[in-house]
């Protein structure tokens, strides 16, 4: 695949290796918001930039016909405008908070307990999030798909950075160094408690999941995300 990067920091410059590893080529390296690349060269782009970024990244993508992978994270308010362009022009778009094949079977963990511990209200919630102090957006996209995660299979209706209650979920965020980043999500009573959580070690599981995802794109049309990857629905 000839693949176009928008976005060429850390996570670009990985998943330029693990592409190139792969077979692949990266024609394209656009690091400057506004900067366009050309598109007829590409048969797939990769989105890791910023959420400032990332509608006008992706909605050109679409616009021009090349199928687009998106890891960024933080622009959820304008995500519906890219998925309804993407069905208007029978184009090929895939999200995805996080790439990890383990998150993802962690997220798949995460509703299971939900439905679970739905039945037992006794359990108090709580999530906490931890990542590298460049991280922008807090609470992670991971984190937020895993609240939503529990809201579809329980009682919980939304999730804040602050107090939770029988309704909200709390997520805490914590910026630690070079943090990859790690989730943790606790059940308590006043007897117990039940914790799950996924710790990555580097970042380099969310590159090699993320052209795994651009490969499975190719050829389709549609939104998709992981699990469709994954073949987890």
């Amino acid at each position: 695949m000839r693949i176009g990067l928008f976005g060429y920091g850390t996570m670009g410059k990985m998943i330029e290796r693990i592409a190139s590893e792969r077979g692949h080529t990266i024609v394209s390296r656009i690091d400057t918001p506004g900067e366009v690349p050309a598109f007829e060269t590409l048969d797939i782009a990769i989105d890791f930039s910023i959420p400032e970024a990332a509608l006008e990244n992706v909605c050109g993508c679409l616009e021009a016909g090349v199928p687009v992978v998106s890891g960024t994270t933080g622009w959820m308010d304008d995500f519906p405008i890219a998925e309804r362009l993407c069905r208007e022009v029978d184009g090929a778009f895939l999200y995805a908070s996080n790439f990890s094949l383990g998150m993802n079977l962690f997220f798949e963990l995460n509703a299971q307990l939900a439905r679970l511990m739905s039945q037992f209200p006794d359990y108090s919630l709580n999530m906490t999030e931890i990542h590298h102090t460049r991280k922008v957006d807090a609470p992670s996209g991971t984190a937020i798909t895993l609240a939503e995660g529990i809201i579809e299979n329980s009682s919980y209706t939304q999730w804040n950075a602050g107090n939770g209650s029988s309704k909200n979920i709390p997520i805490a965020s914590e910026r630690v160094g070079d943090t990859p980043g790690t989730h943790r999500i606790t059940y308590e009573s006043k007897v117990d408690q039940i914790e799950i959580q996924h710790t990555a070690y580097n970042r380099e599981g969310f590159a090699h999941g993320a052209v795994v995802a651009a490969e499975w794109l190719v050829d389709k049309t549609g939104v998709f995300g992981m699990k469709d990857v994954l073949n987890l629905r």
